[in-house]
């Protein structure tokens, strides 16, 4: 009793402070917080407003008399775009078998390093070694090796007989998506086996030796352990890569620059084409509108996903 007593005589006595010392001490942690939002703002949405705002102008650079609001043109101009809807195809072709390939391959070398063995962080820093090769470095070293002048793998190609003779398959048309595609295979699935190594390493092994008293064997302990614990992570990872390599152009414009005739061309190469090379920042901006409205929708249905997952378990 004597204890409720003391704190209701301190609650009076904070109530009767002046009532610019209970504003200041009220405001206080936004005060604090203050300078990371402003940053945030000033960085982040801004430039965002801005970007949004020039869909709807004719923004062109080598045009001093642009400027002016347009309204929907752009997007008028972007439904008969075929440059685009072609950009949009090969975007869906380009990100489907990075991710695919990148997950594949990273899921596999995730419950291989999942395994002890000897050397194997040696083995793990070879790795993940990718990772930390700038991407325009990689595509450069790819280009290169795709060069039958200064690169082995036309000639390996040739020797296989998948080719009629070395050539470089970034000038084909029917195949020069498939180099960037390769590059970014290579690039990417360290990404994919981190996080997934460290979900696997997060699953208590008690259920694996008691699915293998139980009679069940590597394929069944996989379906019926790993997979449905690896779901939450696959689901994020999944989304997080979808939504970067959509918006990955680096590789394509160092190693093909969207061509041969446009046929490497995706919607973020084409973005950098209209406002870098043409100019033209307005008819850029529309098209950046558009793939970030097909990635917001796509990231909720991810999320959606997610959240059905986690609540199944």
């Amino acid at each position: 009793m004597a204890s409720h007593a003391a704190a209701r005589n301190s609650s009076a006595r904070r109530d009767q402070r002046p009532l610019k010392k209970r504003l200041a001490d009220a405001s206080a942690p936004y005060l604090y917080s203050a300078p990371a939002l402003i940053l945030i703002v000033t960085v982040m949405l801004v430039p965002l407003v801005l970007g949004i705002s020039y869909a709807f102008r004719d923004i062109q650079l080598l045009n001093p008399m642009s400027g002016g609001f347009i309204g929907l043109d752009h997007f008028r101009r972007l439904s008969e775009d075929q440059n685009f809807f072609r950009a949009l195809k090969n975007t869906l072709w380009w990100t489907g078998w990075s991710v695919l390939l990148q997950f594949v391959f990273g899921l596999i070398l995730a419950l291989l390093l999942d395994k002890p063995f000897y050397g194997r962080a040696i083995v793990q820093a070879l790795v993940f070694l990718p990772w930390a090769v700038p991407s325009f470095l990689a595509g450069l070293n790819w280009a290169w090796l795709f060069n039958p002048v200064v690169g082995p793998i036309p000639h390996w190609l040739f020797a296989l007989g998948l080719m009629n003779e070395p050539y470089n398959i970034l000038s084909d048309p029917q195949l020069s998506m498939w180099g960037p595609i390769i590059a970014n295979v290579w690039w990417g699935i360290p990404f994919f086996a981190i996080t997934l190594l460290a979900a696997l390493q997060a699953i208590p092994r008690d259920l694996y030796e008691a699915a293998s008293i139980d009679g069940a064997g590597p394929v069944q302990r996989f379906i019926s352990i790993t997979l449905p614990f690896l779901a939450p992570t696959i689901a994020i990872t999944v989304l997080l890569r979808t939504v970067w390599i959509s918006n990955f152009a680096d590789l394509i414009i160092v190693m093909t620059n969207g061509g041969p005739a446009d046929r490497s061309q995706i919607v973020a190469s084409y973005i950098f084409t209209q406002a870098f090379k043409r100019l033209d920042f307005g008819y850029a901006s529309a098209i950046a509108l558009v793939l970030l409205a097909l990635l917001i929708t796509y990231s909720m249905l991810i999320v959606i996903l997610r959240q059905w997952l986690l609540s199944k378990d």
